[in-house]
């Protein structure tokens, strides 16, 4: 009897388990198929062709190419200035900043070898500044005119999906203002990744957006995240004068970066007077009165040590910014916070689309712009693309480095075989003649067929310079491609031809 019992009961909870898991399946269907519906009633409404919600690199391009297009375009964006993150206190104010720096220590450091004498050469963090917010209002103020150029109509607020052809906004005068149409795109983009047991301030514990924003030179700053974040930032205020210490938990600075090409830049920012400590994390960092006190430790755990800075600078990463958007509602698939899409950037509600850094891929402007355009010309019935794998990274430092395609190591973690070719800036004319001789460009292709896989270069203007390998990975050129065509005497690109062909036969200058 009592196992005549046990067997009904289990059968009990079975019947019961499977009958919930029908419901819930069915009650998401349901969801679903309302959203489908809406979809399907409210284009017919829809004021507008295109809605995009975000304004930054990725969502001002697409709502501008799509008003090319033909389309009817509106652009949602809260901050108040369009560029997004990118334009207003990352990629641009931190590459003034940057320039602002070398020169400075350019004056400095480096003019009495040029036969300049310069005296009693000072800093006014102000100033440098306010030209850093000069350069940003100027591009900022472009983007609207370039709005009313195309006819795209911008909406300041804050957008929240509220159907599959309906974004929900609260204005930026405090009201609420519905827009309708017949495609949304997800442009919102980034976020700073917090770091636990470290709670940013934007004074003394500070973001990249605090970063750019100091009052004055800290003596000692300490970033924590040795990415191109916290390195070109580390950068800007070390040449200005503040003892910087990177505190990286991986092996590596730059995983991304090609193992050689990392050793040499790792040595120049040695050099350059920032100290690096790798396999190493920050458990806490308080801040007070006087500045901040850390507690560091091994990254496999350990001993701890005690330090203190001025300012500590969390730049572990950034993470897609999706909170308030409404997605769960509408039943958005997401992996591990970004959205998925197809080919044609569609998510799995066939009128929502999503692009830049909400989705899978690399984290970058100019790669959300490619998303941008790529997604309006699906939707005005044409067709994009964006390859991936030509979407090239730079480290604006100095020298910077630039690099597209695949890495040594990842040649040989997937069994390619392949052949290299390398050149020392060292033996460039023009690099000898400016002094910037700290660098290399490394090439390597297919053993074969002499095809591109990657191109990785230090130096002077690097982000400048890799273009070219972009665009003949892009046509799926040959290193004797680029080793065949003329560059222009005396020029850092020669460099690059050098390198080229180093790779299929042999150099003249090295």
């Amino acid at each position: 009897m009592m196992l005549s019992s046990l067997i009904r009961q289990s059968l009990t909870v079975r019947q019961t388990t499977t009958l919930l898991s029908l419901r819930r399946t069915a009650a998401g269907i349901a969801n679903h198929t309302q959203v489908l519906r809406e979809f399907s009633s409210a284009a017919g409404e829809a004021e507008y062709d295109v809605c995009v919600v975000g304004g930054g690199p990725g969502g001002y391009v697409a709502a501008i190419k799509a008003a090319q297009l033909g389309l009817k375009a509106v652009c949602v964006e809260g901050r108040g200035t369009l560029g997004g993150t990118c334009l207003n206190v990352g990629c641009i104010p931190s590459k003034a900043l940057l320039n602002s720096s070398h020169k400075y220590e350019d004056a400095t450091k480096h003019f009495a070898d040029y036969g300049i004498q310069v005296d009693n050469v000072a800093i006014d963090v102000g100033k440098m500044m306010a030209q850093k917010e000069q350069a940003v209002g100027g591009l900022t103020k472009g983007i609207e005119g370039l709005f009313k150029k195309n006819k795209v109509k911008y909406v300041k607020g804050w957008g929240k999906v509220t159907g599959a052809n309906e974004v929900t906004v609260a204005t930026s005068e405090g009201g609420e203002e519905k827009v309708v149409a017949k495609n949304v795109v997800l442009a919102t983009g980034s976020e700073v990744t917090p770091l636990p047991g470290v709670q940013i301030d934007e004074e003394r514990i500070v973001s990249s957006t605090g970063a750019i924003a100091l009052k004055e030179v800290p003596k000692k700053m300490v970033v924590i995240g040795g990415g191109i974040i916290g390195l070109e930032l580390g950068s800007v205020w070390s040449r200005l004068g503040a003892e910087v210490e990177v505190i990286e938990f991986l092996p590596n600075i730059v995983p991304a970066m090609d193992h050689e090409v990392r050793r040499n830049f790792e040595r120049v920012m040695k050099k350059q007077g920032i100290k690096i400590r790798l396999k190493s994390k920050v458990t806490s960092a308080v801040a007070d009165a006087d500045g901040v006190k850390l507690t560091v430790e091994p990254a496999e755990g350990g001993e701890q040590e005690h330090m203190e800075a001025d300012v500590v600078l969390v730049a572990i990463g950034r993470r897609p910014f999706t909170e308030g958007l409404g997605l769960e509602d509408l039943g958005i698939e997401m992996d591990r916070g970004r959205v998925l899409v197809n080919d044609k950037f569609q998510t799995n509600v066939p009128s929502i689309h999503a692009i830049g850094d909400v989705i899978p891929g690399p984290m970058l402007a100019h790669k959300a712009e490619e998303d941008g355009i790529a997604c309006v010309e699906h939707i005005a019935g044409k067709v994009g693309h964006v390859n991936y794998d030509t979407i090239p990274s730079i480290v604006y430092t100095h020298p910077e480095v630039a690099w597209v395609g695949k890495t040594e190591m990842e040649l040989k973690s997937e069994g390619v075989k392949y052949k290299t070719g390398k050149f020392s800036m060292m033996a460039n004319s023009r690099a000898r003649t400016v002094d910037e001789t700290d660098g290399i460009v490394k090439f390597l292709a297919d053993k074969e067929t002499d095809k591109i896989l990657g191109v990785h270069i230090m130096g002077s203007n690097a982000g400048e310079l890799i273009a070219e390998c972009v665009l003949a990975m892009e046509y799926g050129a040959s290193s004797e491609d680029i080793a065949r065509t003329c560059h222009g005497h005396p020029t850092l690109s020669e460099a690059v031809k050098e390198a080229a062909m180093a790779t299929y036969d042999k150099p003249i200058h090295s």
